[in-house]
């Protein structure tokens, strides 16, 4: 419960509402390792504190790396954070990304948004074990072209002959030379057994169901696909109430779920 102070490193600039954070500990070492899939409780102080995902290399332990998007008072707040300041953290908490189940497996990853930045400590350990795998695609779609994160390295990760990446946008402008559409439309160019793959997708709920109802279209079961849903997240430890998902707390049952545990609640009403 209690906040350990870390010092903003490192400030990058990602799209016109989006930043990249590098926290270092204070004080003694950085707090455990955080592994993909799980999040933070970042607090500023008088402000308030939001739960956002690790975003870095899980093998760097000596930053913590999120990536925030404004889209609120905290959110602006650390947005707005510069080299020097104070933030609280408190984690690492939630569920994790199934790698070691994975392991022989083809992966898919697949993310919309602000999906991409959970999904980066997963690709990171990927391609840092990646002889574990079989073929690996990344697929994922944005607003427009400047809202792409992550650039540099999207372009290195599409540069390598073991990775396929693919990157589409709903609204292009007259510089974009790549696909447009929704991201789903991209599972046409990913080459798919789907005896032998595994999703993970990260994005808006929206996404996520059309995302899992198109793989099911192409023969992927719902128990190999794996969701993170970072939704109405307050506490981080279930007592809130506000992340309640049907029978299950999204802070501490997930954020990373298998689907076929939880699709019938994303086609439900009022969950």
């Amino acid at each position: 419960m209690k906040p350990i102070p870390h010092r903003v490193a490192r400030v990058q600039r990602e799209g016109a509402s989006t930043r990249t954070l590098s926290l270092a500990p204070l004080n003694g070492p950085a707090q455990e390792t955080i592994k993909p899939g799980q999040f933070n409780m970042l607090y500023v102080f008088g402000v308030g504190e939001a739960p956002i995902s690790m975003s870095g290399n899980p093998a760097d332990e000596t930053v913590l790396v999120h990536t925030v998007r404004e889209v609120g008072a905290v959110t602006t707040a650390l947005c707005a954070a510069t080299v020097g300041d104070v933030i609280g953290v408190r984690g690492p908490f939630g569920s994790i990304w199934p790698l070691d189940e994975s392991e022989g497996s083809d992966l898919l990853i697949m993310a919309g948004g602000l999906g991409l930045p959970p999904l980066r400590p997963l690709i990171y350990s990927v391609l840092a074990e990646r002889d574990h795998y079989g073929d690996v695609s990344i697929l994922y779609g944005a607003r427009t072209p400047s809202d792409i994160l992550f650039k540099k390295e999207l372009r290195r990760w599409g540069g390598r002959f073991d990775v396929d990446v693919h990157v589409t946008v709903d609204v292009g402008d007259s510089d974009w030379r790549g696909d447009v559409g929704v991201v789903t439309r991209l599972l046409g160019r990913a080459d798919i057994d789907p005896d032998h793959t595994t999703a993970l997708v990260c994005g808006p709920e929206v996404m996520l169901r059309f995302a899992a109802l198109e793989l099911e279209n192409l023969g992927v079961r719902q128990d190999r696909v794996f969701v993170s849903m970072e939704r109405n997240m307050h506490c981080g430890i279930g007592l809130c109430g506000h992340c309640q998902f049907g029978p299950t707390f999204v802070c501490k049952d997930g954020p990373v779920y298998r689907y076929d545990r939880v699709a019938y609640l994303m086609n439900t009403g009022e969950v």
